[in-house]
């Protein structure tokens, strides 16, 4: 097997793409990782198609002037705007992008009833019907977008009454519709899944894709592995506040992460500037 030591790349609105982060972690503990969150424009979700695009071109281009092996999309709505895109802009780099994990739910589901929560960018993209589509004949998908979800995650409140208030609110409908399975159709919402459990209860299953989007990473470099007895390192970049992120980072990660980890990048037109210049 070849030895490569570039790096993962991963992008996202905001800090919702550390959720699939701690899976790769995990899985790959010896790949060294890019990480970047676009907090100057996070939430993503209300955002068009076109503006989400451009945003993750300008974030791609930025990856891989860092020399990124396999960039993946771990935002849901970046993925239902961009990802076609991004694959036909950039032909010889591989993407791993994002979809509502509908098709584990159907088959896991004995209600016959599943719920999807999920961001209006996604809601409305076609990559979301075409799930429906493939994976959801003879089953009821009842979806809900969550807007206030994102900007609860962003903010760190994982447990306070405003979240637990916004929770209920958005899954009382799913709830009476009968679902049995809960599919987080947004990077973001797994670190609210102690909080979305309790209130489901606990016949409702919650279906996270980060460990598939983990193993899809894994496939996709097989033969582009880093020294097997290497610890990986990861790079933080956002282009929003340097100290609420890096806190928040600490908070949702799963590994110690020290300052020296985390950077400030700003936007210059459609182009991300790292230290006042490209790196």
């Amino acid at each position: 097997m070849q030895t490569d030591t570039r790096p993962i790349a991963m992008l996202d609105s905001g800090v919702g793409g550390l959720s699939i982060l701690r899976e790769v972690r995990r899985r790959l503990p010896n790949e060294n990782v890019l990480y970047f969150a676009d907090q100057e424009h996070v939430p993503y979700g209300p955002r068009d198609s076109e503006e989400i695009r451009r945003f993750a071109r300008g974030i791609t281009r930025f990856l891989l002037e860092l020399e990124a092996k396999v960039i993946v999309v771990a935002c849901n709505a970046a993925s239902a705007a961009s990802l076609y895109h991004l694959r036909e802009t950039f032909p010889h780099v591989p993407f791993v992008g994002m979809e509502p994990a509908v098709k584990p739910a159907v088959q896991q589901t004995r209600s016959g009833v599943i719920g999807v929560i999920t961001t209006e960018a996604t809601y409305q993209g076609e990559l979301f019907a075409s799930v429906i589509d493939r994976f959801a004949n003879g089953v009821k998908v009842v979806t809900q977008v969550c807007p206030s979800f994102v900007t609860l995650v962003e903010a760190g409140e994982l447990d306070t009454a405003a979240a637990r208030q916004a929770a209920e609110g958005y899954l009382k409908p799913l709830l009476e519709a009968g679902i049995d399975q809960l599919v987080l159709g947004c990077t973001h919402f797994p670190f609210l899944t102690p909080l979305l459990q309790e209130v489901a209860g606990p016949k409702v299953h919650i279906v996270d894709p980060s460990p598939a989007v983990a193993r899809q990473v894994e496939r996709v470099i097989r033969l582009q592995r880093n020294v097997p007895d290497r610890e990986g390192l990861v790079t933080f970049f956002t282009s929003g506040r340097l100290e609420p992120f890096y806190l928040l980072v600490k908070r949702l990660m799963d590994e110690p992460i020290r300052r020296e980890q985390v950077f400030r990048v700003r936007w210059e037109g459609d182009h991300v500037v790292w230290r006042g210049r490209a790196p």
